[in-house]
């Protein structure tokens, strides 16, 4: 078995920087395509609702690396845990689902993601969570924390699929439930013939009657991008405050965007682990991949600018990100980018990472 999940016989191979190899405690089934995994690590796992862990594992002879939600509170669950769905054609969904089981070890990278909150026992709000598919994995971590954290404030979760069978954890979401803070509208595409919840897609009915029975409301969306088009769209047109709208997208949904012509073939300087690199990065390629080409190990996770994972600071030059949705306006202008999704502009251009 190859790095990144280890079984106890494996011979011991190079794990990547930043990286740690976790134990698994347990694999829990949570519908006919999606699983969650539950860790015992060594020490405690510092983390935050709403954050990810970034999952390591070599298929075939090839690296690969995908984020993966926390589905687990830090407040309320004694081991922390992420949620994966099988996709077609999902290299590492796939390997996880049919491969990992309680006594494995996974190459996991420190949390990170600002997709979260700061819960005080003094708050007094609504939080609205907007969720489709596996986007219900980081906001159940944020409506556990919340209903545990908060006694003053409740919890709405609309949450979309496309039948009864695909609601990933349904048991959790109905115990939930029992809380009279705790609201759940399901929104099934297909629903049986004795389905007393909404039918269909979520739509502006459904988006402006939870937001206007709500009071102080906070709104979370994760799920498929035309989804959460749709809800920001609505959001927009009921003069929602931006500011209380957060958005967490696994996939970039935009095509790729064509190469400028000011984009040509630059040397860059990446300084990474107490270490300097110089390489060219091409026109078609990232500053992320020709380092990666170059050998360089340099952290990485979803290579499509929404997870930070490869997060560093340009300190001279300039580049042009062609996605930056992963960071605030002020890592933007503080100078953070996103090698990943980078191309220089300039001769002159230098990134710390780290």
């Amino acid at each position: 078995m190859a790095f990144g999940l280890f079984k106890k016989k494996d011979k011991e191979e190079k794990i990547p920087t930043g990286f740690k190899k976790v134990k698994v405690r347990e694999v829990i089934k949570e519908t006919a395509d999606a699983v969650s995994i539950h860790f015992e690590p060594n020490e405690r796992v510092e983390y935050s609702s709403g954050q990810f862990f970034t999952v390591a594992v070599k298929i075939d002879g090839n690296e690969e690396r995908r984020a993966y939600s926390l589905c687990s509170s830090p407040f309320v669950d004694e081991f922390p845990a992420v949620a994966v769905k099988r996709v077609d054609g999902g290299k590492v969904s796939n390997f996880l689902n049919d491969n990992v089981s309680a006594g494995d070890e996974l190459l996991l990278m420190d949390p990170i993601g600002n997709f979260t909150t700061t819960f005080s026992s003094n708050n007094n709000r609504e939080i609205v969570l907007f969720g489709g598919g596996s986007g219900i994995t980081p906001l159940i971590s944020i409506a556990k924390s919340t209903l545990d954290q908060e006694p003053n404030s409740k919890v709405t979760l609309v949450y979309a699929n496309r039948n009864e069978q695909s609601i990933i954890f349904k048991e959790s979401i109905e115990a939930l439930s029992k809380d009279e803070r705790f609201t759940v509208v399901h929104v099934l595409e297909e629903a049986p013939a004795n389905w007393t919840g909404q039918t269909g897609r979520i739509n502006a009915s459904i988006v402006k009657e939870v937001i206007e029975a709500a009071n102080n409301s906070e709104v979370f969306m994760c799920g498929p991008g035309p989804m959460m088009d749709t809800v920001t769209a609505i959001l927009e047109d009921i003069s929602f405050p931006g500011d209380k709208t957060h958005k967490e997208s696994f996939v970039s949904e935009a095509a790729e965007a064509p190469v400028s012509d000011e984009i040509v073939a630059r040397e860059v300087t990446v300084i990474y682990d107490d270490e300097e690199f110089k390489y060219t990065v091409e026109p078609n390629e990232t500053i992320l991949e020709k380092g990666l080409e170059e050998d360089v190990d340099l952290p990485f996770s979803c290579q499509s600018g929404l997870c930070t994972a490869c997060r560093g600071k340009c300190i001279s030059g300039k580049v042009k990100m062609m996605e930056d949705e992963g960071l605030s306006e002020a890592e933007i202008e503080e100078g953070y980018v996103l090698p990943c999704v980078a191309h220089p502009l300039t001769d002159d251009v230098v990134i710390e990472i780290g």
